[in-house]
């Protein structure tokens, strides 16, 4: 009996296909894999940041999230050589891996993936969130090469000495 005499007479049919196991949560994705063999990015973590960051120059790091929650992370891994070559020697990369992206991208106020954290002589400068068109990326990416180093947007209350002269809230 084929399938259509099947539906016809009112028989369900299955068709098994080959399911590949889902991937998990910590595991690193091919994409990100090859941005650090193929392309030459460095892996970085908590520790090992700030000495890869003050190395000086231009720093920028990729925080790809989660292949299947943030599938344009992976677009952005393989975005970023290209955008290395419109930018010659102006910037090294480094990727965060998966298992701690979440606590060092919060180290760094980001809170959206994938995010592309520029620092520049070990300092903080900006972010560039998500997936963008061609032109607007290699825009976005100048303006933030550009850009002065500044404060990361993370949450905290400004300490101010107690014995500092001249200091007052009112």
């Amino acid at each position: 009996m084929n399938t259509e005499t099947m539906a016809a007479a009112g028989s369900e049919v299955f068709i098994k296909l080959p399911v590949q196991a889902p991937r998990a949560a910590s595991e690193t994705s091919p994409l990100v894999e090859r941005l650090v063999s193929v392309h030459g990015a460095t892996w970085v973590d908590e520790t090992s940041i700030g000495a890869w960051a003050a190395e000086g120059g231009d720093r920028v790091v990729l925080f790809a999230g989660d292949a299947v929650q943030f599938p344009e992370g992976q677009d952005v891994a393989v975005v970023l050589p290209e955008l290395q070559r419109c930018f010659p020697g102006r910037f090294k990369v480094a990727v965060v891996p998966r298992e701690i992206e979440q606590d060092l991208a919060k180290r760094y106020g980001s809170q959206r993936w994938p995010t592309l954290l520029f620092l520049r002589d070990g300092q903080y400068v900006t972010t560039l969130c998500g997936m963008h068109d061609w032109d607007d990326y290699v825009r976005e990416m100048a303006r933030a090469l550009a850009m002065p180093i500044s404060r990361a947007p993370t949450i905290g209350i400004p300490v101010v000495s107690a014995t500092a002269l001249g200091t007052s809230c009112h």
